[in-house]
C-alpha cells in the first residue's frame, strides 16, 4: 500500500472498539440469547461426526442392527435441532442487525439536522446521503455476517479441537501442521481488498454526487438548457465503469490465494488416513475406522472455522471501514448549538440590532465587516447593494443559520446566541426568491409551519397573502398538488404560498429576501399587495431590487463591499449621489418607468 493508503487504513484501537459496541449495549440480552444458540449449535454441530464414527464401528463393523437405528436417529435429530437453533439465531441476529441500524440512521439524521449550513454547503452531497444510507446498511452485515461469524467459529473451532485431542493428540497435531501456511497469504489478501473496497467506496460517492447533481429537478433543468445530456451520461458512465471494475476486483481479491488455501485444506485430512492407517495397521493402535472417520470430519469442522477466522481479517477491515466513516460524520461538532441556560423570552416583538458585526465563510475571505444598525420594534427596514455585498448573509444570521464570527446579532435586546434555538427560529419567518414546497399538496406546505392550524387559520393565511382566489379555483381546493418543489404553479403562486406559510408560522420578525425579483410585474403586484399590509404591522426587513418594494420601508440601509456605508429615506438617498443613487439610476428607476 502507499503512504496515503496506509494512513487513510483506519486504526482499530480500544476507544474504536468500545464505540463500536456501544451500539451493542442495548440489545445485550437478545445478544446473549444469541451467545447460548451459538455455542449449543457449535456443540451439537459436532455431534454428529462423532456419531458417524459409532455408526461405523458400532453398527456397520459390529453388526448390531440396534445400536446402528439408534446412531442414526440420534444424528438425524441433532441435526433437526442445529437447524432449529440455527433459525433462532438467524432471527435474533437479524433483530439485532436492524435495531441497531435504525438506531444509527435515527441518530445521524438527528446529527445532521442541527449541523449548520456551512456543512451543507461545504461537503458533497452524494457523501452525505452514502454515509447516511449504504454506509449504515453495511453495519448490518458487520452484525449478521462478521460479528457473527467470529463468535461461532470460535467457539467450534475450540469444541472441535477438545473432540479431536480427546481422540488422538498424534493425528489432532498432525492436523493442525498446515494452519500456518494460511497466515501470511491472508494478510496480503486483506491489505488488497482494504485498498479496493476503499477506492470502491470514493467511487460510489462519486456516482451518488452526480445522480444527485444532475437528476434533480434544478439540475436536470439545466442539463436540458445547454444540451449536456451526452456530456453528463458520458460523465456518469465513466465513473460507473470505474465503480463497478473496482467492485470486481475487490470482490476477487485474494481469489488465488483461496484457491491455494482449499488445496492446502485437503492435505490434512490424506495425512490423518495416512497416519492413522499406518498406527492402525502397523503399531496396533488402539484406534478404529471409526475414529479416524470422527478425526477427518473434526478436522473439516476444525479447518472451516480456522479459514474463516483467518479471512476474516478481510472483512474486518471493512467493517473499521464502515464505522470510521459513520463516526468521521458523529464526530463533526455541530457549529450552531442552542445555549445550555438559554435566556428565557416572553412576548417577542422582532426589534433587531446588530453590533459590529463581522461574518466570513471561509478565513481570508470576509463578508461582513463592521456592521451595525438597530430595527425598532413594529418598523420595517429595507436592504439593498450590488449583488454580493453581503445582503442575503445578514439574514442568515438572524436565525442562526451561521454564527457571527465577531461582534453580536441581537433579538429584543437578548444576543441570539443566548436564544433556545428552536424559539428564535419559531420568531424569524423567511420568504425567499428561491421558494421550495414539498412534493405533497398546499394544505400539507401550508401545515408545515403550524401542524395544529385549523381551515379558517389556513384560509385567512392565504387571504392575507392574496393567493386564496387561486386556491378556491383549484378544483381540489386547498388539497390540490403542487408537484415536485412545486413545479405544477407559477413563480408568484408558489411565492404567494410560501407567504402564506411564513404568515400561519406568525413570527414576530418578518424578513423578505428579494422575494419579487424573478417575477412578472403582474406576479409581483400581487405579492407586493399582499406584502404592503404586513409590513405595516409587524417588524419587517425587505431586501428587494425592486423600487416599489424598497418605498414601502420606514427606512433603508445600502450595503457594499460587506459594510452600510449609506443610510435614511429613499428622497435623502437619492439626494446624496453615493452608492443608493448610483443603484436608483442603473438599477430600480428604469423598471419603474
Amino acid at each position: 500500500m502507499t503512504e496515503e493508503e496506509k494512513a487513510a487504513q483506519p486504526k482499530v484501537t480500544p476507544e474504536l472498539l468500545k464505540r463500536v459496541f456501544s451500539y451493542l449495549e442495548p440489545y445485550w440480552k437478545q445478544l446473549a440469547l444469541v451467545l447460548v444458540c451459538i455455542a449449543a449449535s457449535s456443540v451439537f454441530n459436532i455431534l454428529p461426526s462423532i456419531f458417524t464414527g459409532k455408526i461405523i464401528d458400532k453398527g456397520l463393523i459390529g453388526r448390531d442392527m440396534r445400536l446402528l437405528v439408534i446412531y442414526i436417529i440420534m444424528s438425524l435429530s441433532v441435526t433437526l435441532l442445529v437447524n432449529l437453533i440455527g433459525v433462532a439465531e438467524s432471527y435474533l441476529n437479524s433483530w439485532i442487525a436492524q435495531h441497531i441500524t435504525f438506531d444509527m440512521r435515527n441518530q445521524m439524521y438527528r446529527h445532521l439536522q442541527m449541523m449548520s449550513q456551512r456543512f451543507f454547503t461545504s461537503n458533497n452531497q452524494g457523501d452525505i446521503i452514502t454515509r447516511m444510507t449504504s454506509d449504515i446498511d453495511g453495519v448490518e452485515s458487520v452484525i449478521t455476517s462478521t460479528f457473527r461469524s467470529i463468535l461461532s467459529n470460535s467457539i467450534t473451532l475450540v469444541f472441535a479441537l477438545v473432540a479431536m485431542f480427546r481422540k488422538s493428540w498424534v493425528l489432532a497435531l498432525l492436523g493442525m501442521a498446515v494452519i500456518p501456511l494460511f497466515v501470511l497469504p491472508t494478510r496480503r489478501a486483506g491489505k488488497t481488498r482494504w485498498t479496493l473496497t476503499r477506492e470502491a467506496q470514493e467511487a460510489n460517492d462519486e456516482v451518488n454526487g452526480i445522480l444527485n447533481e444532475t437528476l434533480s429537478v434544478s439540475g436536470q433543468l439545466l442539463v436540458k438548457l445547454f444540451g449536456r445530456e451526452n456530456h453528463e451520461y458520458e460523465r456518469y458512465r465513466s465513473v460507473n465503469e470505474r465503480m463497478v471494475s473496482l467492485n470486481i476486483k475487490e470482490r476477487m481479491a485474494g481469489r488465488w490465494f483461496f484457491m491455494v488455501l482449499s488445496t492446502v485444506t485437503n492435505i490434512g485430512p490424506m495425512l490423518l488416513y495416512f497416519v492413522g492407517g499406518l498406527l492402525m495397521m502397523k503399531y496396533d493402535s488402539s484406534l478404529t475406522v471409526g475414529d479416524i472417520t470422527v478425526l477427518v470430519a473434526l478436522l473439516g469442522k476444525t479447518y472451516m472455522p480456522v479459514n474463516s477466522l483467518l479471512n476474516i481479517q478481510v472483512d474486518w477491515m471493512r467493517s473499521m471501514a464502515l464505522f470510521s466513516r459513520i463516526f468521521e460524520y458523529f464526530d463533526m461538532r455541530p457549529e450552531v448549538t442552542t445555549p445550555h441556560r438559554p435566556t428565557p423570552m416572553k412576548n417577542i416583538t422582532g426589534s433587531v440590532e446588530f453590533s459590529h458585526v463581522d461574518f466570513w465563510y471561509e478565513k481570508g475571505r470576509q463578508i461582513l465587516k463592521d456592521v451595525s444598525f438597530k430595527l425598532e420594534s413594529g418598523k420595517s427596514m429595507a436592504i439593498v447593494g450590488p449583488s454580493g455585498s453581503g445582503k442575503s448573509t445578514i439574514i442568515n444570521l438572524i436565525p442562526r443559520l451561521y454564527d457571527v464570527t465577531g461582534g453580536n446579532v441581537r433579538l429584543d435586546g437578548v444576543d441570539v446566541r443566548a436564544i433556545k434555538l428552536d424559539l428564535l427560529r419559531q420568531s424569524v419567518g423567511i420568504v425567499s426568491q428561491e421558494t421550495y414546497l414539498f412534493n405533497g399538496t398546499i394544505r400539507e406546505n401550508l401545515l408545515y409551519a403550524k401542524p395544529d392550524a385549523t381551515e379558517e387559520d389556513m384560509i385567512q393565511a392565504c387571504r392575507r397573502a392574496n393567493i386564496y382566489d387561486f386556491v378556491q379555483a383549484q378544483p381540489d381546493g386547498l388539497d390540490a398538488m403542487v408537484g415536485n418543489r412545486g413545479l405544477k404553479l407559477s413563480g408568484g403562486e408558489k411565492q404567494r404560498i410560501s407567504i402564506a406559510r411564513v404568515l400561519l408560522k406568525d413570527p414576530a420578525l418578518l424578513i423578505f429576501d428579494e422575494a419579487t425579483s424573478a417575477l412578472d410585474s403582474i406576479s409581483e403586484k400581487k405579492i407586493q399587495d399582499a406584502i404592503e399590509p404586513i409590513i405595516k404591522e409587524r417588524t419587517s426587513i425587505l431586501i428587494a431590487h425592486r423600487l416599489s418594494t424598497i418605498l414601502a420601508a420606514d427606512e433603508i440601509f445600502v450595503l457594499k463591499d460587506g459594510r452600510i456605508v449609506e443610510h435614511g429615506q429613499h428622497r435623502d438617498l437619492v439626494a446624496l449621489g453615493g452608492v443608493y443613487t448610483e443603484l436608483y439610476e442603473t438599477q430600480f428607476s428604469r423598471p419603474e418607468e
